[in-house]
């Protein structure tokens, strides 16, 4: 098992590299342009597209010349294009966590935060593309949640690692973490895919007793790792790559019956794409009643100012003043509407305790009061799926 959890943190270490935006490299002279085509030519041989790939997936890994490129004309943008609003999907073979989704949550500037399902568990991490390297901010299991991370300080056990580093030429080497060891292993190495055959960069990271060897192709990006240890070895293959495609989360919303007496939950579906807000799709969401026979919480003038998980393992959550002030409930209601608002936003964070305030201030009418930092706390007992 701790094979498997090493290997699960090596691979997504390997998958984010395929996300990271190019730089800004100005417009081309038209003697450039060709060149640049010619090579992009180069760079991915005939093969039959599994028709499940997407057409752009299918350009990608289209015929082409068979002239390789000059090792010092590949640059680090080359193999880490722009993946907003993309759906990259990796086949595995080897163990049961080798198959995994990527969706890319943010994007600004050079920086990308990405998340990893396999199956069993959600992984995201915060990358940062330089003129020189690649390298990571931040990374974090069992993330759940859409929370920005692009402009976080790491955690003290968050430190920065370079996963790519150029020059992009056999021989460039640079320490990994775990007393590890990685280097560039091979320039236009072909590689089969369920997508086609592509010509790559073998990057290769070395280890006492492991090695994971990462295989990058132009303008898309990571398209295989393989892990071997003594006779364990695992793939994972890039199999298909869905354009102008969202994150799928499912949040279970709670809402106070219409009898006043206990709760009622329904499962929604919200749909993400890069760059999304979520308080703003929780809002949305919420703002929208199953039926008659549950009452509304957040009225049609009610925002969410701020949503966030802070460092003390609380979620905060800030609502304008429309809250209280368009409420229009008893003391009992009132109390289950803040339970509904509570069990919602502290089950989409997996967290028990809810600092909610309005305006910035603690929560306070006439009938509940809290002080400044005491927190709700979730609570599922009074609640049934709404039939």
């Amino acid at each position: 098992m701790k094979k498997f959890g090493f290997l699960f943190s090596l691979f997504f270490l390997a998958l984010i590299l395929s996300s990271c935006r190019f730089f800004n490299q100005g417009e081309p002279d038209s003697d450039s342009s060709i060149s640049q085509s010619s090579s992009e030519e180069s760079r991915v041989s005939s093969s039959s597209a599994e028709s499940s790939a997407t057409s752009s997936s299918q350009e990608a890994a289209s015929s082409s010349s068979s002239t390789a490129e000059e090792p010092e004309s590949l640059t680090l943008a080359a193999y880490f294009p722009d993946t907003a609003n993309k759906h990259y999907i990796y086949e595995g073979e080897g163990n049961e966590f080798a198959s995994y989704d990527v969706y890319t949550d943010y994007a600004k500037d050079n920086r990308k935060q990405i998340r990893k399902n396999n199956g069993g568990t959600e992984e995201v991490m915060v990358i940062e593309l330089e003129k020189d390297q690649i390298k990571t901010r931040l990374s974090r299991g069992e993330a759940y949640s859409r929370e920005n991370w692009l402009d976080q300080e790491p955690g003290e056990e968050e430190g920065t690692e370079v996963l790519l580093k150029a020059p992009l030429k056999e021989g460039t080497t640079w320490p990994a973490i775990g007393e590890r060891t990685r280097t560039i292993t091979g320039i236009n190495v072909s590689v089969e895919t369920p997508m086609g055959t592509y010509e790559t960069v073998e990057v290769t990271t070395e280890g006492s007793e492991d090695k994971v060897v990462d295989y990058y192709a132009p303008d898309i990006g990571l398209v295989k790792t393989v892990f071997t240890s003594d006779d364990y070895n695992v793939t994972s293959t890039l199999s298909q790559i869905e354009t102008d495609v969202p994150l799928i989360q499912t949040v279970r919303f709670y809402y106070p019956n219409a009898d006043g007496e206990m709760l009622s939950y329904v499962d929604k579906e919200l749909a993400f794409k890069t760059n999304d807000v979520t308080k703003k799709a929780i809002e949305l969401a919420y703002k929208e009643s199953p039926n008659e026979s549950v009452g509304k919480v957040l009225s049609d003038n009610t925002t969410i100012l701020s949503l966030y998980l802070n460092t003390d393992g609380r979620v905060y959550v800030d609502f304008s003043k429309e809250l209280i002030s368009e409420m229009n409930a008893g003391s009992a209601y009132e109390t289950l509407i803040l339970q509904s608002i509570v069990n919602t936003i502290g089950g989409y964070y997996y967290m028990n305790e809810v600092y909610l305030t309005v305006e910035g201030q603690p929560y306070s009418t006439g009938h509940i009061q809290k002080e400044e930092g005491e927190s709700f706390t979730v609570n599922t007992e009074n609640s049934s799926e709404l039939q």
